[in-house]
């Protein structure tokens, strides 16, 4: 499918032809600016970047006018701070940004390098010095004031295709509020500084991401809502591959206004630290039908978790429901699956052992309408009650913290009763053909449902060494449970 439209971005115009030097030391940041606004001006077409080295700050891409990087060509991050922009409207750094424009683009096999880790540390430096203010919380700058590599905002007919997006100094690329957007063929390595995102989706209206690779610090694939009033929607993610030290496909945080209507096929995550799914929605984001089929995740800290809390809601009533994941297969390693990554996630508070997938919400605002299918889970088991232990009797159970108004993670509430699911807070949980294993016996039964109301288990099967005898569903106050 189309989504570009049907205009006519025939012309091509070489950028060296205005002057631009591809010499890795230019700084080409107004010869590149007088390019775009002149082809836009003619109608448009396409600034065609031949090999090379083009270093830039901030530029500003206008309707109708498609930045071509052919193989061989690096937009190159400007490494001086200073020769950003922080858009008043946005309110962030980027290097290429594009606010209300109509049928943009990125494409060819070249490169976008942000060289954010050295643009990163030159304004720490500044912040020391006092030409920059700012709190550097965790010994970091704020995520808005490094540049991110591109902030498209309430642009329509966008397409991003073949590029490789590197080494942001933030986010790498945001895309707020737009609609048709295509990002097709892409690949990331965005794991150069802290936050370095693959891809964040916000608030926006009919997207295809497709046969695309993102290597990230920080959450992979990432849908996010930040006005209670908008909502992320009629989303396709098809045949893409993930790493991340952080989650691999994640809804959220943020999560104001909310994500509707999702198909996320053929999704291939690993070396994950996080979660290889995550659905957050915790600022009062509606989530509800949402559909993943297909996931082959290895490696991974975590493999579902999906959670509703009560963080930044404002008096709106979070809900999830009518969520379909099937045909998963995946595997939870002993060790920390994200070793080696220059930004490793931090490690956990401890005692704990290792985390069961969760499905977690809360007495007023259940999650409604789960339906699992074709789900094959190896986890390492081995849960010690004499390292970390949470028990099943009431007390125990209830004495698990709602964590209402806390950041969702997996690994929030530390200890939990169970090695395959912990299931808290739901209506109408369905699980069809789901095998869970343990390498090693574990203290805890597989799966603890905590206040579920209507729940099937069909074709479930559990394997744990020596465990014969033991019980490996545990139901505590919860009600219509079919097991046939």
């Amino acid at each position: 499918m189309l989504l570009y439209g049907s205009k006519s971005l025939a012309t091509d115009y070489k950028a060296t032809d205005f002057g631009a030097r591809p010499d890795g030391v230019y700084v080409n940041t107004a010869i590149i600016q007088y390019a775009i606004d002149f082809i836009h001006e003619q109608g448009g077409g396409r600034l065609v970047f031949n090999k090379g080295s083009y270093v830039s700050g901030s530029i500003y891409l206008k309707s109708n006018v498609t930045l071509h990087l052919e193989k061989g060509a690096t937009l190159l991050g400007s490494t001086q701070p200073f020769d950003y922009v922080k858009d008043p409207i946005i309110g962030w750094n980027a290097l290429i940004f594009a606010y209300k424009q109509d049928h943009i683009g990125i494409t060819g096999e070249g490169m976008i390098n942000g060289r954010g880790f050295t643009v990163a540390n030159q304004v720490i430096d500044y912040i020391h010095s006092g030409l920059i203010q700012d709190p550097l919380k965790y010994d970091r700058p704020n995520e808005t004031m490094r540049p991110q590599n591109i902030y498209f905002r309430e642009c329509n007919h966008v397409r991003i295709n073949g590029i490789t997006l590197k080494d942001p100094g933030s986010w790498n690329q945001t895309y707020d509020q737009c609609k048709q957007l295509e990002v097709t063929g892409i690949r990331v390595d965005s794991k150069s500084y802290w936050n370095n995102d693959g891809i964040d989706v916000v608030d926006c209206d009919s997207v295809w991401i497709r046969d695309s690779y993102f290597d990230a610090a920080d959450d992979a694939i990432c849908f996010k809502s930040h006005d209670p009033n908008k909502i992320c929607q009629n989303v396709v993610v098809d045949n893409c591959t993930a790493r991340s030290s952080a989650n691999g496909l994640k809804f959220g945080t943020v999560s104001r206004g909310g994500f509707r209507n999702f198909k996320v096929t053929n999704l291939q995550i690993f070396d994950t630290y996080r979660s290889a799914i995550t659905f957050a929605a915790v600022d009062g984001a509606l989530i509800e039908n949402i559909e993943v089929d297909g996931v082959k995740a290895k490696h991974t800290g975590n493999v579902i978790y999906l959670r509703i809390g009560n963080r930044w809601s404002g008096g709106k009533q979070p809900s999830m429901k009518n969520i379909r994941i099937s045909n998963v297969e995946a595997e939870v390693p002993a060790t920390k699956p994200d070793a080696g990554y220059n930004y490793e996630g931090p490690v956990e508070d401890l005692p704990r052992n290792i985390s069961p997938a969760s499905i977690v919400g809360l007495p007023e605002y259940p999650i409604q309408e789960v339906y699992l299918k074709n789900i094959t889970i190896r986890y390492p088991g081995g849960g010690n009650p004499n390292y970390a232990q949470r028990g099943l009797t009431g007390a125990e159970l209830d004495s698990i913290p709602l964590m209402a108004e806390k950041y969702p993670e997996f690994s929030q509430f530390k200890e939990l009763p169970a090695w395959g699911f912990y299931i808290r807070y739901a209506q109408g949980i369905h699980f069809e053909n789901v095998h869970l294993y343990a390498q090693e016996a574990d203290y805890r039964p597989a799966v603890v449902l905590d206040h579920v109301k209507g729940g099937t288990f069909k074709a479930v099967d559990y394997h744990e060494p020596n465990s014969q005898e033991k019980k490996q569903l545990f139901i505590y106050q919860s009600e219509n449970i079919s097991q046939p």
